[in-house]
């Protein structure tokens, strides 16, 4: 656990050991099965999640009942649901295992105290914020101008393993298509672009 959590907060901030310590004592280490909530729509989202091992996905129900995938979140990544988690409003997500997993769990409450005790980390979950922000518009500029095709290129070239550890479903629903369209795109050989 060390190794992952030290090398993740070194991208953007050095804690010395009685402050690493102090941060580590703070997390709550989770093995999840697969198909395991953390989190629920209309839920308070009450932790933030650092993953260990294991794949992630984050996901709304439409009111037709359709599934929407806001994300994927895989090793040494910290997910939640932003919105709950920090207003501490209902989630408007599911966070779902996709495969079995091992996430350390920081909660509101505890990360609250952390940013007093060590305030090097109000800028690393920050920075954090601020890269999920910037994915996010990201993404609603990819779904806006970008084809299903260039979309789906991205997203391989982004996860590369993708096709081992998500279904074709909830690949789909990442990208805004149907699971019969994707399969029509790779069975008709469209994705061979330059």
């Amino acid at each position: 656990m060390d190794e992952l959590v030290v090398k993740n907060l070194n991208r953007h901030i050095r804690l010395n050991s009685a402050e690493f310590e102090l941060f580590r004592n703070s997390l709550k280490f989770k093995k999840i099965r697969k198909k395991t909530f953390l989190i629920k729509s209309g839920e308070i989202a009450k932790s933030t999640y650092f993953i260990n091992s294991g794949l992630l996905r984050l996901y709304q129900i439409q009111e037709d009942g359709t599934e929407k995938t806001a994300l994927f979140a895989q090793e040494e990544w910290w997910v939640s649901d932003l919105y709950s988690f920090y207003s501490q409003k209902p989630a408007v997500h599911f966070l779902q295992a996709l495969e079995p997993s091992e996430v350390w769990s920081l909660s509101k409450v505890q990360l609250e105290k952390l940013y007093l005790k060590i305030p090097k980390l109000e800028r690393f979950f920050r920075i954090l914020q601020q890269n999920a922000f910037i994915s996010q518009n990201e993404r609603i500029m990819d779904m806006m101008t970008k084809s299903s095709t260039r979309r789906y290129l991205d997203f391989i070239n982004k996860f590369p393993d993708a096709e081992m550890r998500i279904s074709q479903k909830h690949i789909a629903s990442f990208l805004g298509i149907t699971p019969e369209f994707l399969s029509t795109m790779k069975k008709n050989k469209i994705l061979n672009l330059p």
